[in-house]
C-alpha cells in the first residue's frame, strides 16, 4: 500500500489546501471578505478530501468517480480564484502563485482520470 507521502496528488492537494486556509484566514482578517472566502475554501479543501477517498476506493469505478468530483472541485476553486482576483481581494503575485498551483493539480487529476479509464479498458 501506498503511503500518502509517496501519492503525489494526495501530497500536493494537501499543501494546496493548506494555501487555501490561509488565504481564507487573510481575506477574513485582512480583507473583511466573508462570501467568496467561504467558497474558495470549501472548493480548495474539498480536492484533498476527495483525493484521499478515492486513495481507499472500493472499485475502479469509486476511484474514478471520487477523482472526477476532486477535479470538479479544482475546477470550482480555479472559478472563485479568478473572481477573487478580478474583484482586487488577490493581488497579482499571491494570485499567480496559487492559481498555477491549482492548475498543476488540474493538470495531476486530469492525467490519472485519464490513465484509471485507459487502464480500465
Amino acid at each position: 500500500m501506498k503511503r500518502d507521502e509517496d501519492n503525489l496528488i494526495l501530497v500536493k492537494s494537501n499543501a494546496f489546501a493548506l494555501r487555501i486556509i490561509r488565504l481564507y484566514q487573510h481575506l477574513c482578517n485582512e480583507k473583511n471578505e466573508y462570501v467568496l472566502s467561504k467558497q474558495v475554501l470549501r472548493s480548495g479543501t474539498s480536492i484533498g478530501a476527495n483525493a484521499k477517498e478515492a486513495a481507499q476506493a472500493q472499485s475502479k469505478k469509486d476511484f474514478q468517480a471520487k477523482m472526477a468530483i476532486a477535479l470538479k472541485e479544482a475546477c470550482e476553486t480555479e472559478y472563485w480564484l479568478e473572481l477573487l482576483h478580478e474583484s482586487l481581494y488577490i493581488d497579482e503575485i499571491p494570485f499567480e502563485s496559487i492559481y498555477a498551483d491549482n492548475k498543476d493539480i488540474i493538470r495531476i487529476l486530469t492525467s490519472i482520470i485519464k490513465t484509471s479509464r485507459q487502464n480500465s479498458k
